[in-house]
């Protein structure tokens, strides 16, 4: 492994995906804290730079990407085709944490609990997908994209115009595909997972309290909308599972190097998992980086840790 203090670090972020202001956020973050510690570093907006450009300029990319595009394996395949070596999870693993369907069909498998869901098809109508969700989920239900974060276009319909309001509105979205998911009302909480030195850390868990009616976009960028725990205020056995189920699905996808895993606790002892995301956020008040801190890891060290996490893949990491 190269010493971090001799590479050029090019700092990925932006893109045109519906999340790029998050990810401006992160990219911003980390090439600060690497810059201060006197790393050779380069904040680069993927909306304004091709890729093939990079082979010249970084030694390696640490991905301050959200959403499509940067976190679905698109740019991991791109990175593997060009040689420079990235942060984090391979083409499989991101691409498998990213459509929210597949996850959740292979968490089934494993005997994982997550929300039922649905799916609405863009060939059915509307009226349809409606009927089938009161005959198999019943409502409320929650609308989210499959393949997006931050709760962007997400939403509860506790009926069928609430449904019907959003899945219209879903039709002029960028994101292309939806998934009907059971209401579960609950504690949202968060597992990190990061290698340090060559090991598969577990970070404490966060949860998160609001006042708005889910934990939506607004809670997650307002501070003043939420209260935020770190370590949780949850019952030692309950985070316990949590912390295993993430590692459980670290192995489940191929994750490498680091990995969020959400949940929802509810007050009758449930605990079901909603997804997970191979490139968390990295900004310093974001999840990863709280949780970090509560596991005595600083922020400056964190990224330096995931910078590793590009020199340690296997020889050929699917």
């Amino acid at each position: 492994m190269p010493a971090i203090e001799a590479l050029r670090v090019g700092v990925l972020c932006g893109g045109a995906s519906p999340e790029r202001p998050g990810s401006l956020a992160s990219g911003e973050a980390a090439a600060k804290a690497l810059a201060e510690a006197g790393l050779m570093t380069e904040l680069i907006d993927m909306a304004d730079t091709a890729l093939s450009a990079l082979r010249d300029r970084i030694d390696v990319a640490l991905l301050g990407l959200h959403g499509l595009g940067g976190e679905d394996g698109k740019v991991q395949g791109a990175l593997d085709t060009l040689g420079i070596p990235y942060t984090g999870s391979g083409v499989l693993a991101s691409a498998l944490g990213m459509h929210k369907p597949t996850f959740k069909t292979l968490a089934v498998q494993q005997r994982m609990d997550t929300p039922r869901w649905t799916m609405r098809q863009p060939e059915v109508s509307i009226e349809s997908t409606i009927n089938t969700v009161r005959l198999t989920l019943g409502f409320p239900v929650f609308v989210k994209p499959s393949s997006g974060g931050g709760s962007l276009a997400a939403g509860i319909a506790r009926d069928d115009a609430e449904l019907r309001a959003l899945l219209t509105r879903a039709d002029g979205d960028p994101y292309t595909e939806f998934m009907i998911e059971e209401y579960v009302p609950g504690l949202p909480c968060t597992v990190g997972l990061v290698e340090v030195e060559g090991r598969l850390r577990t970070l404490p868990v966060h949860d998160v309290e609001t006042d708005r009616e889910f934990y939506d976009y607004t809670a997650k960028h307002d501070p003043a909308q939420r209260r935020e725990h770190c370590p949780s205020i949850l019952p030692a056995p309950t985070t316990e599972n949590m912390q295993y189920l993430a590692r459980r699905v670290f192995q489940m996808i191929g994750a490498h190097g680091v990995l969020r895993v959400d949940f929802l606790a509810t007050k009758g002892g449930r605990v079901t998992m909603l997804e997970a995301n191979t490139l968390p956020g990295l900004s310093q008040r974001g999840n990863l980086a709280t949780m970090a801190r509560a596991g005595g890891i600083p922020y400056p060290e964190l990224i330096k840790h995931l910078i590793r996490t590009a020199y340690t893949k296997p020889g050929y990491l699917p």
